[in-house]
């Protein structure tokens, strides 16, 4: 829950709003395992990771959109 009491939606990219296809909250919505999540391959930079408001940071995937834009 955020500060306005609003439940994040866990498949959106907190940046874009774009649905984030995050493996690990598929597992969880449909019980099933998922192979590894596409972001387990990914550095992201640090810069990145300031711009996701600091209520949604580790809590919520980003896009591969989005982390793609940290990534040289």
């Amino acid at each position: 829950m955020n500060q306005l009491g609003i439940t994040p939606d866990l498949s959106r990219c907190p940046l874009c709003g774009q649905n984030n296809r995050c493996a690990m909250e598929q597992a969880r919505l449909s019980g099933e395992p998922q192979p590894a999540c596409w972001c387990s391959t990914l550095v992201f930079d640090p810069a990145l990771h300031e711009r996701i408001p600091v209520t949604e940071r580790g809590k919520i995937c980003l896009c591969l959109a989005c982390a793609e834009q940290s990534n040289p």
